[in-house]
């Protein structure tokens, strides 16, 4: 495993992280927005990487979680429940979103997946076809916009010479069935050119009842040369995704039968369908010996059909939106940004500036989830409505090394977000809700890095955040009235790291410690009914330490590890009201921000007997975990253990790779995620117990 890996893209901007696409083969060390091989060591920040051997290890590549799972920092849960997707958060951000990613800017070969208001999804994610993910964690995220409290980017991996074929399937318990097919390969007069293709399809009858789900998904990436030292890149991707929703569980309800679904979710049959189209292009090309400009553009189309189960009864408020969500999402953005590499008073520097221009229009419409005396069917229209959300972002950094050891990093973006509603549902009793809201922030950072010697280097940063409302957390005010709640605030935050990386011949490690102090954290007013009120709390903070390492052990044995401290906590009261005299505190101060363990851990024993062959002893631990602001109730703590063998073969012309993996090995019993703050006391979604994958996969070279 490759741990502290990071990246001068961090340096940079948005872009840069798509100028790592070469021709080329990506090496196995930090390559920069110019593909120049850097040292980790020389990056002043806390990023690491997962090359393609860590994201398949033994595993079905399904799912995002399952590989960020070993990064310290990072809380990637598997819901079992497709209808909601994967839970991610970084360093503490992003753990309250109760579905989709929130907190953490999400790309896909430099694709944006998050929305401008902060709004992100990972399950178009085309896991068979990527080479490399590298996660930021820390005050450099400021300089990706609004709702960076980290950054994820999947790079799809470089087409091999000669061609080939690739087909997998991955079988295990619960009725899952994953099937892959791709094929890879190099054109051009040179070969200086690539292109993939890649197809899956995954199905599973669930842990859970009523979780069953279907998902599809296809990629299709070109890559090319372009006069000097110029590159294009033109990607396309679909997913078609249909999952039952099997919903959360009460303590209740946990104890008495795990793979229940909820009682609403039988009643209204509780479902979603999701469909998502999305293409992008980017262009690098050199002007001069030191200047290279680079556009990114990209749009796509995201369609949600989702039937929930609002009670009938909280329907008859006129207010009420129904129970089934039909959303229609369009969205676009441009990226354009300008980097000189040279010489600055006799020093090696950089410097890079951009504008960035991003927009997602939605038509979104609300129907009961009754008709006629049948529940879970579509009914009389409540909602409809036009949404919109704009960025507009500029940013500039510069690097520049001070002396042969020290190296100083500074830069800021200034985002603009513009929300507009157009409501085109109004009666008598439902008024004209239309209305729009901006938010603006500056948002520096600083680092600074030493190089001790050539094994160790230090660095710190500093920098702020933002956080702007969603669409959703703005739709519904306070006062039960009806428009956009236009007293919410952004999330501010500033942010501190310290940390350090350490190598030899055979040990790499990392250690951060970090603090970020935020203000009007956005958390839950009151839900019910279908409708979720926001509003902002005071001071919180999340602090914490972070520890990674892979070591040799010997020829045949390895060990690799990250472990995550966190101290996530309000701490001033969050009062219920802005009267007085005001009923006790909606949050009390000392409470922990629900969703965030208090540590984790993750341990890997690797054995190689014989070339091919590798034998895994997998361990995570997580401490218990607050479900709801008020810090009544927790999921417990749980520590699992897996088992994997993987095998890889092959002659000149047919390559595999097998591999099975048995999960859980003591059976326990473990709340795999939990539903921060549901309305309805169902905070809890259960992991399976003992149960095991198997999966081949055949590469056919030409």
């Amino acid at each position: 495993m490759s741990l502290s890996a990071a990246t001068a893209l961090l340096l940079l901007s948005l872009p840069d992280i798509a100028a790592l696409q070469s021709g080329q083969p990506l090496p196995p060390v930090v390559v920069t927005a110019t593909r120049q091989a850097e040292d980790p060591l020389t990056v002043p920040a806390a990023v690491d990487l997962l090359d393609d051997e860590d994201i398949g290890r033994a595993r079905p590549r399904a799912n995002l979680s399952e590989a960020l799972q070993q990064l310290p920092g990072v809380v990637a849960r598997d819901r079992q429940n497709q209808a909601q997707d994967q839970q991610i958060s970084i360093r503490g951000f992003g753990a309250r979103a109760s579905f989709g990613v929130r907190g953490v800017r999400i790309y896909s070969d430099g694709i944006p997946a998050t929305m401008p208001d902060g709004q992100g999804q990972v399950s178009h994610l085309v896991l068979p076809a990527a080479g490399r993910i590298e996660v930021l964690r820390g005050p450099f995220s400021a300089l990706y916009g609004n709702a960076a409290g980290g950054v994820i980017d999947v790079t799809t991996a470089a087409a091999p010479e000669p061609s080939e074929a690739i087909g997998g399937l991955a079988v295990g318990d619960f009725g899952l069935r994953h099937g892959t097919a791709g094929w890879r390969g190099r054109w051009g007069a040179t070969g200086q050119g690539d292109a993939l293709v890649d197809l899956g399809r995954i199905r599973n009858e669930g842990f859970r009842r009523h979780s069953r789900s279907r998902r599809d998904q296809a990629q299709v990436l070109v890559r090319g040369g372009l006069g000097g030292q110029g590159e294009w890149t033109v990607l396309a991707n679909h997913m078609d995704l249909s999952a039952l929703d099997p919903q959360g569980l009460t303590r209740a309800e946990l104890d008495g039968d795990r793979r229940a679904a909820s009682p609403g979710a039988g009643l209204f049959d509780t479902r979603k369908t999701v469909r998502q189209n999305q293409a992008g292009v980017r262009v690098g090309q050199s002007l001069a010996e030191a200047d290279t400009l680079t556009v990114t553009a990209w749009a796509g189309r995201r369609q949600t059909f989702q039937v929930l189960s609002v009670p009938v009864a909280a329907q008859a408020n006129p207010l009420s939106g129904g129970g089934v969500i039909d959303l229609d999402r369009d969205y676009h953005g441009v990226d354009l940004r300008w980097r000189r590499q040279g010489r600055w008073l006799g020093r090696d520097a950089s410097l890079t500036v951009g504008v960035q221009h991003e927009q997602a229009e939605e038509r979104r419409l609300g129907f009961e989830n009754f008709r006629d005396g049948t529940l879970g069917v579509v009914g009389a229209l409540r909602r409809d409505e036009d949404n919109g959300v704009r960025g507009r972002d500029a940013y500039a950094q510069a690097d520049l090394w001070l002396a042969p050891r020290w190296r100083l990093a500074v830069g800021a973006r200034h985002s603009a977000v513009d929300f507009d509603s157009r409501d085109r549902f109004v009666t008598a009793a439902n008024p004209d809700d239309s209305g729009g809201q901006d938010y603006r922030r500056l948002t520096p950072v600083a680092g600074l890095l030493y190089r001790a010697s050539d094994s160790l280097s230090l660095y710190g940063n500093l920098g702020g955040g933002f956080e702007t409302p969603t669409l959703a957390e703005l739709a519904y005010r306070g006062d039960g009235t009806s428009g956009l709640n236009t007293a919410l605030r952004p999330a501010r935050s500033r942010h501190g790291e310290l940390g350090a990386r350490w190598r030899s011949a055979r040990v790499q490690a990392s250690a951060a410690l970090f603090r970020s102090d935020t203000r009007d954290e956005l958390v839950v007013l009151a839900s019910q009914g279908g409708r979720t009120v926001f509003t902002n709390a005071g001071l919180s903070r999340r602090q914490g330490a972070e520890l990674a390492f892979a070591a040799e052990l010997s020829g045949q044995w390895s060990l690799a590890g990250s472990w995550t401290l966190m101290d996530a906590r309000h701490l001033r009261d969050a009062p219920a009201c802005d009267a007085s005299p005001c009923p006790p505190p909606l949050i009390a101060a000392g409470r922990r921000i629900p969703g965030l363990a208090g540590h984790d851990a993750w341990l890997e024993l690797a054995w190689r007997p014989v070339t091919g062959l590798e034998a895994l002893l997998e361990a995570r631990r997580s401490g218990r975990v607050a479900v709801n602001d008020a810090n009544t109730a927790f999921a417990p703590s749980a520590t699992t253990v897996d088992f994997a063998l993987q095998h890889r073969g092959g002659t000149a012309t047919l390559a595999w790779r097998s591999w099975l993996r048995l999960a859980n090995l003591g059976d326990r019993t473990v709340v795999g995620s939990v539903i921060v703050n549901e309305a309805n006391a169902r905070y809890f979604e259960p992991a399976p117990g003992r149960h095991w994958q198997l999966g081949v996969e055949l590469t056919r070279r030409f």
